[in-house]
């Protein structure tokens, strides 16, 4: 199948980081200034999911980590709740491994606290979510991926869209919990859309390391951006330090939020 044109000039690779998630990251503002990212095509979930459909539809949310799927894809996810869509969440891990090296006391059930604030987000979100803990080992993602395919596979049986971490996020658990939706949605002849996270951090503006022939937009009413910015407050655990020694320092920091502040959220189709 031939690429759709894109209508900017990519980027060239840029060389290689130790980790590219921890280098320094790409800024906002050099994002929200490229026209590629505002040219992209929009594209409405709704109207796909009522297109032949006799019933009401249900959409498998995948997340590697709590927090990721309000992060990459809260304010659809507010959207689809408000029009009745039926939403299915699965948590592959319950993120207890954010802060390895803390001894803070937050840290030591880290695995409690984040399930606690996803609840909270989901709330603000005002989305009643079906939600599949699975348990997998916070960064052994791909120890587990068969495994976690069949998990996918299985929940993915009367559903109508699955939506997961992009496949190539360059953080391993997204990568595997991305690949395994992929097998999974493509075994059941459901499509999957692949949000991206990290790839915000790492990727720069017309980044040949990103499939932008792929790629779409979702537009957010401002109630959707609205409700999307006070559920990701709920996840303090990531966002404020956990206390006052250097691997207490928070995961996303405001710069890194910025990024999930936009008026629509970014899928790989």
């Amino acid at each position: 199948m031939t690429s759709r044109p894109t209508p900017f000039l990519p980027t060239p690779e840029p060389p290689p980081a130790a980790d590219p998630i921890q280098a320094p990251g790409t800024a906002e503002h050099r994002w929200r200034a490229w026209p590629g990212l505002r040219s992209l095509p929009a594209v409405d979930p709704l109207g796909l999911l009522r297109t032949g459909a006799a019933r009401r539809p249900r959409v498998l949310i995948v997340a590697a980590h709590p927090d990721d799927e309000v992060l990459g894809l809260g304010g659809t996810i507010a959207v689809l709740a408000a029009a009745g869509v039926r939403l299915r969440l699965v948590s592959v891990t319950d993120g207890e491994a954010s802060h390895p090296r803390s001894r803070a006391p937050a840290a030591r059930d880290l695995a409690g606290v984040r399930t606690r604030e996803l609840h909270q987000a989901l709330g603000r979100l005002n989305a009643d979510v079906q939600s599949v803990r699975l348990g997998v080992p916070d960064g052994e993602v791909a120890r587990h991926e068969p495994d976690l395919t069949a998990r996918i596979a299985g929940l993915l049986r009367d559903c109508d869209l699955c939506v997961a971490p992009f496949s190539r996020d360059l953080h391993p658990d997204h990568e595997a919990a991305g690949r395994a939706a992929l097998r999974a949605g493509g075994a059941a002849g459901v499509p999957v859309w692949e949000y991206p996270v990290w790839a915000w951090h790492w990727a720069v503006p017309g980044d040949v390391r990103l499939p932008w022939h792929r790629a779409a937009r979702i537009p957010l009413s401002p109630t959707a951006r609205a409700r999307k910015r006070d559920a990701l407050e709920c996840f303090r655990s990531q966002t404020q330090p956990l206390g006052d020694r250097p691997e207490d320092a928070p995961i996303l920091p405001p710069a890194e939020l910025a990024h999930f502040h936009r008026d629509f959220e970014v899928v790989w189709r």
